[in-house]
């Protein structure tokens, strides 16, 4: 089964090379695919350089649009989607991903980071369902409603996909890895409206996915 990797990356230029250099590392990975969704700096020169296939979207649409894009330009039955901002992605944390999926054991997988930092991964214990870190088969996946138009709530989205249509979901540890906080990025006060945009989609993607 043809496993593409799809990152959606968004002012991303420091972190994302080394994401797409662990990525291409993997014998399971048979394509990288890093959207640049109307970055501001070097995120696709970087990806670029590190030898992913990059797709550049003109303007910013968000992370749920830019996953959509990275599919859509993609061939694999099933897609690993990764954060372009992680920090100590390895092999193994790949290998944990992919192989329910790959094994037939189930349609999805979400990763959760242990031992890697305490504040991320206190916030994935107490919200899982929000991991970027996943492999899902392209079937489930073509099957969101409004993926375009959820941007961070894209995690949400999928998750209520695999529940209304009875998904194998497996949730598999990813030991000591960690990423780059948005206060870190763009400084407390930038970072903290940052995230509540991030908040807001998510109770907006919620919201459309009900019932």
């Amino acid at each position: 089964m043809r496993v593409t990797a799809v990152i959606p990356a968004y002012n991303e230029e420091r972190t994302v090379a080394q994401v797409v250099r662990a990525v291409i590392a993997s014998p399971l990975v048979a394509d990288v695919v890093v959207v640049n969704d109307g970055s501001r700096d070097a995120t696709s020169l970087a990806a670029a350089r590190a030898g992913a296939r990059v797709i550049d979207l003109p303007e910013n649409r968000g992370k749920g649009a830019a996953i959509q894009a990275g599919v859509a330009a993609s061939q694999g039955e099933t897609l690993l989607l990764l954060d372009a901002d992680l920090v100590g992605l390895e092999a193994d944390h790949i290998q944990r991903l992919l192989s329910p999926v790959l094994g037939g054991e189930a349609e999805m997988t979400i990763g959760v980071f242990e031992q890697g930092r305490t504040f991320t991964d206190l916030a994935q214990v107490i919200t899982p369902g929000l991991s970027g870190q996943r492999a899902v088969l392209r079937s489930l996946l073509q099957g969101v409603a409004g993926l375009d138009l959820a941007r961070f709530g894209s995690e949400v989205a999928l998750n209520r996909t695999a529940e209304r249509t009875r998904a194998r979901v497996v949730t598999v540890q990813l030991p000591r890895l960690t990423h780059v906080m948005k206060e870190e990025k763009m400084g407390f006060a930038r970072g903290f409206l940052a995230r509540l945009r991030m908040y807001g989609d998510i109770l907006a993607a919620a919201w459309r996915q009900r019932g």
